[in-house]
């Protein structure tokens, strides 16, 4: 017959047994999975800083090709910024609302956020897809190279973040506040707020500087 640890209980909503930590009283935010997650981000921005350097290296190798200065839009991408750097804002609004334990409020909040991300990628895709039909593709120099596949894999980060969003509307939604949807959102809230200062990094070395060369 199989026994059960002293400290462990069984939680209807994630049905599988759950460790009860002494000190812990419920907390999402005491959590191992927490540290795993900052372990995670960790490489995350190793790999960010890869793409970086590589950028830094091939930043001036235009192989006769555009610059900087000749494709960049920067009121677009400074309405671009504005529009994460809100949905930081927004997301942090989630957060307050379900320490509050505001279920609706959270989902509102969670909702706009993903919208705010949508528009993001949306209007990321509309630059490549200028840049494209200019002429301006991947292939057309170390430069470009380097810019389409940084700011690319930003964008396919937001992209996941913004299906995780849906993701935990839908078990919001179905099971509540409950524990370990309170962590998934506290994991969810580093990992928006991570890309966020990504995305300044980007702004600045990539946009800024290729238009003051």
């Amino acid at each position: 017959m199989a026994t059960t640890a002293p400290n462990a209980r069984f939680d209807r909503d994630t049905f599988h047994l759950v460790e009860e930590d002494a000190h812990d009283h419920g907390s999402a935010h005491a959590s191992p999975v927490l540290l795993g997650f900052w372990i995670y981000l960790m490489s995350d921005a190793l790999l960010f800083a890869a793409l970086f350097a590589t950028y830094g290296v091939l930043s001036t190798s235009f192989a006769g090709g555009p610059a900087p200065r000749d494709i960049f839009e920067l009121e677009l991408v400074a309405l671009n910024t504005a529009i994460l750097l809100v949905s930081s804002i927004t997301y942090g609004f989630a957060m307050l609302a379900m320490d509050k334990g505001r279920q609706k409020a959270t989902q509102g909040w969670l909702a706009l956020t993903a919208l705010l991300g949508i528009s993001f990628v949306s209007i990321e895709l509309y630059e490549f897809g200028v840049l494209i039909g200019e002429g301006a593709t991947p292939q057309r120099s170390g430069f470009l190279s380097a810019f389409f596949t940084l700011v690319g894999t930003h964008g396919l980060h937001v992209t996941l973040g913004i299906i995780w969003i849906g993701i935990m509307l839908v078990q919001v939604g179905k099971h509540g506040l409950n524990t370990i949807n309170r962590r998934r959102l506290t994991c969810l809230s580093m990992f928006w707020h991570f890309l966020d200062v990504i995305w300044i990094g980007v702004f600045s070395f990539v946009y800024l500087m290729g238009m003051v060369r």
